[in-house]
């Protein structure tokens, strides 16, 4: 009996997947649970369908993040910071901060995706890693000034 998942099954499949199984595993257990249906021909073409669209909001999406990356690469803020004696910094420069200075420039991106190498304590410039998505990621530099 072929079935098309509709969720994951451990050891069987993902969901979208069309697999053949035994018929009283298929009719028993994974129809019954509503893990699968059986795969005629409208839920083979639903199933189509379903990858396509999947697949076109994957690659726009990947292109939205292409053009972002391009947009914020290399692009330079200056952030001005309290100092004591001596230059020292009260605390240092945290991903928020960098964050509402993208947000500024008009890129709305979280706090948690800006990484930074070391703790930013001291008056200069610095690399910072902007991480878009898994696959794209953006160097700006923050300018830090007293």
């Amino acid at each position: 009996m072929k079935v098309v998942l509709l969720k994951d099954v451990k050891g069987s499949g993902k969901a979208g997947e069309i697999i053949e199984v035994k018929d009283g595993y298929g009719r028993n257990f994974l129809i019954k649970q509503g893990l699968a249906k059986i795969a005629d021909a409208v839920a083979i073409n639903d199933n189509k369908t379903k990858k396509e669209a999947q697949a076109f909001h994957h690659s726009e999406m990947l292109k939205r993040n292409k053009e972002l990356k391009d947009k914020i690469n290399g692009q330079e803020i200056t952030i001005t910071a309290k100092s004591g004696a001596g230059g020292k910094f009260f605390g240092s420069i945290t991903n928020k901060e960098i964050a509402d200075k993208l947000y500024d420039l008009g890129f709305d991106i979280d706090k948690k995706k800006i990484q930074l190498e070391s703790n930013i304590k001291a008056c200069g410039k610095y690399t910072v890693t902007v991480r878009i998505s898994a696959e794209e990621s953006a160097k700006i530099t923050v300018n830090v000034v007293v």
